[in-house]
């Protein structure tokens, strides 16, 4: 069983890493020391339990979180195919906030620019034309990340918007993402790429700014030095520093 920080509700959590499609537990994913997933899931599954104790993110227009799940499908609206899953998700009582959490994976190669045809069939309405410009934009070649997968994004950005408008709320997709300084074995990254991730990021947040979806980035640093600052949470916030590292 993968070790848990104190606090975290391990049934729940196992729970919830048991019905998503990762399979993160069984295959020792998750106990990599360069696990995203296991940063995630310790860091936010502790709130799983005590929403009323997390704060609003850092620069995140949500209010209170009232809900939090991990590990979260966001279905589209149809049934067949695969829908997007998130690391997690908050509720509030004007937002539905999705949670895409990263670590060493913008620095690793292997992002594909793959959009099923059932995307062209939807129209999914005048508040996510840019998320719809980036997506032809992404397929014909004539917009390209090295380090963000904008891809997964706009994915997470539909299945956000159809959730979110089927319980009357607002939408808001968070980038929590790290700039570690090294790799989980102490080999040091490559501070362009890092430069270059953060590039990528501030031209993605630009080009989908104004749609119905908010795009949201957040370093886990701040997230972290947030709940340093409070009292309830500072030990919480050294757990996990503890535990991976620099952020």
């Amino acid at each position: 069983m993968p070790d848990f920080l104190s606090g975290v509700p391990v049934d729940a959590v196992l729970a919830a890493l048991e019905r998503s499609p990762g399979n993160e537990v069984a295959s020792g994913k998750f106990d990599s020391p360069e696990s995203s997933a296991a940063l995630a899931v310790n860091a936010l599954g502790w709130f799983l339990n005590r929403a009323e104790r997390l704060p609003a993110l850092p620069g995140v227009p949500m209010g209170q979180p009232v809900r939090v799940e991990i590990e979260v499908e966001m279905r589209f609206p149809w049934k067949g195919g695969r829908h997007p899953w998130l690391d997690a998700a908050l509720t509030t009582a004007t937002s539905l906030v999705g949670i895409e959490a990263k670590r060493y994976e913008p620095f690793r190669p292997g992002k594909a620019t793959v959009f099923s045809e059932a995307y062209d069939s939807r129209d999914w309405g005048p508040g996510m034309a840019r998320h719809d410009a980036m997506r032809a934009a992404l397929m014909a070649g004539t917009t390209r990340f090295r380090h963000l997968d904008a891809v997964q994004l706009v994915k997470h950005a539909y299945g956000l918007r159809t959730q979110s408008q089927k319980r009357g709320l607002g939408a808001v997709l968070v980038y929590l993402h790290a700039a570690p300084a090294a790799w989980g074995s102490g080999k040091p990254l490559d501070p362009a790429a890092i430069r270059a991730h953060a590039a990528e990021i501030a031209a993605y947040r630009q080009a989908v700014k104004g749609d119905d979806v908010v795009f949201v980035p957040l370093r886990w640093a701040d997230l972290l030095a947030q709940w340093a600052g409070n009292p309830a949470l500072a030990a919480h916030a050294a757990a996990v520093s503890g535990r991976f590292g620099v952020l």
